[in-house]
């Protein structure tokens, strides 16, 4: 006879966030960019003159918080972007016995959250590690992230661009529901300033650099009272090339176009934003809906940081009225888009202040397009 199966609970007990050190404002941001427009202008003034090319158009700070919402942004290294022939952050390579970058990003806030959760390394037996960019193939980061920390079980990388933040919390708890693991440590290094195109004035203020962390356990093991039990989770996706980076190990196998800037983060931006925000709007509303609860029954969605205007938009659709700071908190201003690490960074950091039985949402979205939404209860 088979045993009936077990239906096990999950909760988020504990989570991280840490930034590097270095800061770039708009204004400094657009100093050096202004600066090489000017000079790219000059070079081709030619070409402009006889209506052969456009000439490139200056940014500005108040154009960068209209667009996005954003005032400023963590950076790994500041020289390599403020640099006007380089923009393009220094990063040099590490010995292969050195902690990697996105190692030392997801060990960072991964202690954190350990710290928060009231957890030590040892107890772990379940690391994914999951990001827009994966700096290598193989071994896998979160092998490293394993290794660094000292956790137990098993450990591997997943990237569903900035959904990267809520597909594993599905695929934590699922393990841990059905008995795979008991404690998952899910770590978001965040160091997309490398995949984005400094010179192009549409998304040179976009990106900034972070790493966020999350420990996931059965409800059974909930020692923490700042714990949020999960009633729920949703994912979806469907290809679009409207987000992409077509950066990769097979760019060397053509030589012409291995430099080219699809190698690097491009967006079809209005395009996006018209497609996305009913698309997330429509499958929050869902999600919310299948546990029959309503929406008024939220106090707080913890949306993508990736655009203000978007977040807005979104929040309106779902509460018939611009969100307040509350009820959707936006951290742009202070962090940027910091792909799938933003919703954790708005959960991190505006969570504290709910009552007990209050129910949230973490929803990240992006590209593919994907969407994963998860609905928390504080306990």
């Amino acid at each position: 006879m088979v045993p009936p199966m077990v239906t096990v609970g999950t909760a988020i007990t504990g989570s991280g966030v840490w930034t590097p050190d270095n800061i770039i404002t708009n204004a400094e941001l657009c100093e050096t960019f202004n600066a090489w427009v000017r000079r790219e202008n000059e070079r081709n003034q030619s070409a402009i003159d006889a209506g052969e090319m456009e000439a490139l158009r200056e940014s500005s700070p108040e154009f960068i918080e209209k667009a996005s919402g954003i005032k400023q942004r963590f950076v790994h290294d500041k020289t390599g972007l403020l640099d006007i022939d380089r923009m393009c952050p220094n990063v040099p390579d590490r010995p292969d016995e050195e902690m990697s970058v996105q190692c030392e990003y997801a060990v960072n806030a991964a202690r954190k959250a350990l710290d928060a959760a009231g957890r030590c390394a040892e107890e772990v037996d379940m690391v994914l590690l999951a990001a827009s960019n994966l700096q290598r193939l193989y071994p896998a980061i979160a092998m490293e992230v394993q290794g660094a920390l000292g956790t137990r079980g098993f450990a591997y990388d997943l990237s569903v661009g900035c959904s990267s933040a809520t597909f594993p919390i599905q695929v934590a708890s699922d393990a841990l529901r059905a008995g795979n693991a008991t404690c998952a440590l899910i770590v978001n290094p965040e160091m997309t300033t490398g995949h984005m195109n400094w010179r192009d004035r549409d998304s040179h203020f976009i990106f900034g650099d972070a790493a966020t962390a999350l420990v996931v356990e059965p409800m059974k093991n909930v020692e923490s009272n700042d714990a949020f039990e999960i009633l729920g989770t949703k994912l979806m996706s469907q290809f679009s090339s409207n987000i992409r980076n077509n950066g990769g190990y097979l760019n060397r196998c053509d030589p012409e176009n291995q430099n080219a800037a699809d190698k690097l983060f491009t967006q079809k931006g209005r395009r996006v934003f018209k497609d996305v925000v009913p698309l997330a709007a429509r499958f929050i509303a869902d999600h919310i809906k299948s546990l029959d609860l309503e929406t008024s029954d939220v106090a707080r969605f913890w949306l993508h940081q990736a655009n203000k205007n978007m977040n807005d938009l979104v929040g309106k659709f779902l509460l018939g009225h611009r969100p307040s700071a509350s009820e959707a908190p936006l951290i742009l201003d202070t962090y940027a888009n910091t792909a799938s690490a933003g919703s954790i960074i708005a959960f991190h950091n505006h969570h504290l202040d709910l009552d007990p039985g209050d129910i949230g949402v973490l929803c990240s979205f992006g590209a593919g397009y994907s969407i994963g939404s998860v609905i928390l209860r504080r306990l």
